[in-house]
């Protein structure tokens, strides 16, 4: 193997596991640490550079780092429990407990650069560009259909997991900055928008449409059926106040989870939830089925809908067929009927949340965006967010379907990228990258700048509110969220993998007693060889093809250092046994580009 070109960001970047799954990139581990010493609002604030909305996502967000931690890896090949760092829930500790942090946040820009953008939808794909944009001069204007922003954020996602007043904050940081919000103005036609002189559009709608069900019995009993997304709504504006007391909910997605939720608080008492597919492929991110089977909600699995029964219009219940899952030679999901009587559930309400599709009637045909055949999409440019029509530039769920907030904030400083080039005449596909560096973290001979101790402890559970009260009320708030005690805790958890184990050849003597000390056998010193084979006689076998070997140009002997990057710990042993200094603890810290950032020729 070559050596490692550890001078390429993407190599230890990819070795802070959270931080390389976070869509945004938000630097994980520093942000833990400040929490840890009490910096609550120097966390936020790298938060808030990265993914926009810490307050909300420290509440919503699907949390893809948390899959990838590695404190859940390196439990698992111990044999415990995998359970990583509670990442998600500290971001909320750094937003409810920072200071006053409107002093330390972007002003207005002084000047006006003489460009216009418009943003359609005030979600968080539009927010963030217009937050990205706007300090450089440019006007942004966001058109909301709702009187007030935050898009589905504020309609769909109930009180009880997300305050009202946490939206307000972090949508008034963003216009704040000299932005303008027109709400209560739905966009009719692209068309005329472009006959606005807007310099760029960007389209950040979501996906407004929820599916529905065409099966036998939908248009007779369609007075107590309704389509999950268009309900949660109803909920928020105080449209709907009660529902009957047997509910439905048919689907396996996150909107399922809230529509369940949702239901029971207001009087429903026999509330079930009902999905196709098997109950670990479902959607639903885990914590979200566990939320909802805590508060007494069942989850029933493999029974497909086969009609909505009635009397006389009236819903009295719905016919499943039972299936079970099968995985074919392709390894594609089948569904299979397991020949067994329909599974007939009485209901007096059913909610259906099995999918949602964007809708674009009012983005004409004949002026230059074109659409996919198969799902009638705009066809965006995956790099730059782009449409067929330069100019207009979609992200988020109007992009490339329904995900979640991360990845919209995401589109949204990518979309702004090319935004800020596009307006400068520039390749909007020569992007600007990341800035990054590394630095040693020693301050004597064995002691270094950041808590290298292991916490031996189990992740800390989040409180919860009174079931009997939080039941009761879709406005109080379900999770109370980390104190300072249980934060701190839960933040030592954190293996802190941006302090990289940094190896220099020429210090090495061969001593092997790295070798020796380091607890999870991941240092070999051995021939060098071709990767696969390679990895098969290190002091542990590195069967993780996911993450990289460390790969030392020769030592003396002419054997090289190989480090499985994937279950160290970081702990710094093997710097402190090393008798030369060969090996280092140096802190990674990246933060990718942002709009105004300079691209790569003129760095």
């Amino acid at each position: 193997m070559e050596p490692s070109d550890i001078r390429n960001p993407a190599y230890f970047h990819k070795v802070v596991d959270c931080q390389w799954a976070c869509p945004a990139h938000t630097p994980v581990p520093e942000y833990i640490r400040l929490i840890a010493a009490g910096r609550y609002s120097d966390a936020y604030l790298i938060n808030w550079r990265a993914n926009v909305f810490p307050g909300i996502l420290g509440r919503t967000c699907d949390r893809p780092c948390e899959p990838a931690c590695r404190r859940g890896r390196v439990e698992e090949s111990s044999g415990n429990t995998p359970e990583p760092v509670a990442i998600c829930r500290l971001k909320r500790v750094a937003a409810d407990m920072k200071d006053d942090v409107r002093a330390q946040l972007p002003k207005p820009a002084a000047q006006w650069n003489g460009r216009r953008v418009a943003c359609v939808g005030a979600g968080p794909s539009s927010l963030t560009v217009a937050r990205d944009l706007a300090p450089l001069g440019y006007k942004v204007t966001v058109f909301e259909a709702e009187a007030r922003p935050g898009g589905f954020m504020r309609t769909q996602v109930p009180r009880f997991r997300l305050p009202e007043e946490v939206i307000d904050e972090e949508c008034g940081y963003i216009l704040d900055l000299g932005v303008e919000f027109v709400g209560g103005r739905r966009i009719e036609s692209m068309k005329a928008l472009l006959g606005e002189g807007y310099d760029a559009i960007f389209v950040g709608s979501g996906a407004p449409r929820g599916r529905d069900l065409d099966l036998p019995g939908r248009q007779e009993a369609g007075a107590h059926i309704q389509v999950g997304i268009d309900w949660l709504a109803s909920v928020y504006f105080g449209h709907v106040t009660k529902v009957g007391r047997r509910v439905i909910v048919l689907g396996g997605g996150n909107t399922a989870m809230d529509c369940c939720r949702s239901a029971k608080r207001l009087g429903g008492d026999e509330v079930k939830v009902i999905v196709r597919s098997g109950f670990d492929e479902m959607k639903a991110s885990p914590w979200e089925k566990e939320d909802a089977m805590h508060e007494g909600i069942p989850i029933l699995d493999c029974r497909v809908p086969k009609a909505f029964l009635h009397e006389n219009g009236r819903l009295t219940g719905m016919a499943f067929e039972k299936v079970r899952v099968e995985y074919g030679a392709d390894g594609r999901r089948r569904l299979v009927p397991t020949g067994e009587p329909d599974d007939i559930h009485e209901c007096d309400e059913v909610l259906i949340a099995v999918g949602q599709e964007n809708a674009f009637p009012w983005i004409e045909r004949d002026i230059g965006i074109a659409f996919d055949e198969k799902w009638d999409m705009p066809v965006v440019d995956e790099l730059t967010h782009q449409s067929s029509l330069p100019q207009v530039l979609f992200g988020g769920d109007a992009a490339f379907g329904p995900k979640n907030i991360i990845w919209a904030v995401a589109h949204g400083h990518q979309a702004a990228i090319s935004i800020d080039l596009l307006l400068d005449a520039a390749d909007t596909r020569e992007r600007p990258g990341p800035m990054f560096n590394l630095v040693s973290q020693k301050m004597g001979i064995h002691e270094w700048s950041y808590d290298n101790e292991i916490s031996p402890d189990a992740r800390f559970k989040v409180p919860w509110a009174d079931p009997a009260k939080a039941l009761k009320s879709m406005s109080l708030e379900v999770e109370l969220g980390y104190d300072a005690d249980l934060a701190w805790k839960e933040a030592q958890r954190c293996l802190n993998c941006d302090v990289q184990t940094v190896f220099s050849t020429e210090l090495c003597i061969e001593c092997d007693a790295c070798v020796d000390i380091c607890p999870m056998d991941c240092i070999s010193f051995t021939e060098n060889g071709e990767e696969a084979e390679l990895r098969t006689r290190l002091s542990a076998p590195a069967q993780n093809l996911e993450q990289a070997l460390y790969v030392s140009t020769p030592v003396k002997t002419g054997r090289v250092m190989v480090k499985d990057e994937d279950v160290c710990l970081h702990c710094s042993l093997c710097a402190e046994r090393c008798p030369t200094g060969a090996w280092d603890m140096q802190k990674f810290f990246m933060e990718v580009a942002h709009a105004g950032d300079a691209p790569p020729e003129a760095s």
